[in-house]
């Protein structure tokens, strides 16, 4: 592989004696990965269950590698169950060592396509919230399919700058992290055309980005909360420069450790202007010391002021318990989950189930605000794919729980009709929750012992 010569002649000054052995990386093939999601089944359930043979990536609890060259994760019904995640190893990285605590507000700043957002979403377990940011709309829209295939559904998805969240949720987040835009010097190896883009965009240029958004996050995490810095890229002035900045700038941060892994390098204070030891407590991920790509990790803490207070300012509460539509309230009955009524929301007959505290949303792009249940039609309520995503098996009566073998679950994702008279009786009707050896795949209407297909079509199995 060409590798640009001003590339090459800083990779000898960060290596050393290390830069040879870090050029022969390029020969070997690249890995493959996938991220179970710990919100729909456990790494030890799953491995019972795995389709081929996993190895795990030893520094995520939740990640294992599996050969790309023979096996197809994404063409398998396991992955429309929303069972795992496909992703890089090295990528699982960041996610994996903010420390998400279950009823914590967390925002992702730069979150499509989801990789780590899910993650974030799973560790929540269906508390707090998440917020997952994307400036480009297009990209923001995969990033909600993701969150929606995954289950998570505690969410608000905006396609916003950082700067525009700042006046609607300063200082409100228990932890944060920035992904940011980079040079992605630690993705040679598996996509060549990042070559091409760095000698367009090299570090000058996504340093200055960079920059404007780790203020701009910083002033939305709360006093005592978290922040994780990462990027795909190895050039200090994209990493330790970055938090040299970052905590000039907002002196309250200070620099943490994080869980360690024998693969891990520490950063380097001496391509630093201050040299001070603490940026050794950063992360790189190189190539030729773990089976991952290029990454660069900091977690960084807010100190707490004296006048801090319980809670972070401007969370809401939820509003008063309303009257629902009898269509609703019938279809509400059928689930073996309990919902906060309060917490419902009505928009142009769509019905959201909200999260906990969401803020006043007006001047700011979203996609969706929380979990989209369904949609009330004429005398009657549809519930919709997002929903079915969201459940277990055991929080609805009636299912339709197919073997993985079972040539009807791919015709489902197809989106065709079928045939069930050996699973129900003549007289048994209405909405059914269809999975696949107990993970919910979606929604059926069920009249005369044939299911009426209601997946939803832009996530139908393409031949």
């Amino acid at each position: 592989m060409k590798l640009p010569e001003a590339f090459e002649e800083k990779m000898r000054l960060l290596l050393q004696e290390e830069y040879e052995t870090y050029l022969q990386c390029f020969e070997e093939p690249r890995h493959y990965g996938l991220r179970v999601n710990t919100r729909k089944i456990s790494a030890e359930e799953f491995l019972k269950i795995a389709p081929w043979p996993l190895t795990p990536v030893p520094w995520i609890p939740n990640g294992f590698y599996y050969d790309g060259d023979r096996v197809q994760p994404a063409k398998h019904p396991y992955y429309f169950a929303g069972l795992y995640y496909l992703q890089e190893p090295s990528a699982m990285t960041p996610a994996s060592r903010l420390p998400v605590e279950p009823g914590d507000y967390v925002l992702d700043v730069c979150a499509a396509p989801g990789g780590k957002a899910t993650e974030l979403g799973a560790k929540l377990n269906g508390t707090g919230m998440l917020v997952a940011n994307d400036i480009s709309n297009s990209r923001a829209r995969g990033l909600l399919k993701n969150l929606e295939l995954l289950g998570i559904g505690n969410v608000l998805v905006t396609s916003e700058e950082p700067g525009k969240l700042v006046s609607h949720f300063t200082e409100f987040f228990d932890k944060i992290l920035i992904d940011a835009p980079c040079s992605g010097e630690g993705m040679f190896r598996k996509e060549k055309k990042m070559i091409k883009a760095w000698e367009e965009h090299g570090p000058e240029f996504f340093s200055r980005l960079q920059r404007s958004i780790v203020v701009q996050a910083a002033a939305m995490l709360r006093p005592g909360g978290m922040l994780l810095y990462s990027t795909c890229t190895f050039d200090p002035q994209e990493n330790e420069r970055i938090i040299e900045y970052l905590t000039r700038q907002c002196p309250e941060l200070e620099i943490c450790e994080m869980e360690g892994y024998e693969g891990f390098c520490p950063g380097r204070p001496e391509f630093t202007e201050s040299k001070r030891p603490e940026f050794e407590k950063t992360v790189r991920i190189f190539p030729h010391k773990m089976q991952g790509e290029g990454h660069f990790i900091a977690l960084l803490r807010k100190k707490e002021s004296w006048d801090d207070h319980a809670g972070a300012p401007g969370r809401s509460g939820t509003s008063g318990k309303r009257k629902l539509p009898e269509e609703l309230e019938e279809f509400l009955g059928s689930l073996r989950l309990e919902l906060d009524r309060r917490r419902l929301e009505i928009r142009e007959e769509r019905v959201y189930y909200m999260p906990e505290g969401m803020q006043e949303l007006r001047g700011i792009r979203f996609l969706r605000s929380g979990l989209l249940l369904g949609e009330l039609k004429k005398n009657r309520f549809e519930p919709g794919q997002a929903l079915a995503m969201y459940l277990k098996k055991e929080d609805y009566g009636n299912i339709l729980d197919f073997s993985v073998e079972d040539e009807r679950v791919i015709r489902y994702l197809k989106g065709e009709t079928l045939d069930v008279e050996d699973l129900v009786s003549p007289s048994e009707k209405g909405w059914y929750l269809v999975c696949v050896d107990g993970y919910p795949l979606g929604f059926g209407k069920l009249a005369s012992q044939v299911l009426k297909n209601k997946y939803l079509p832009g996530w139908r199995w393409m031949s």
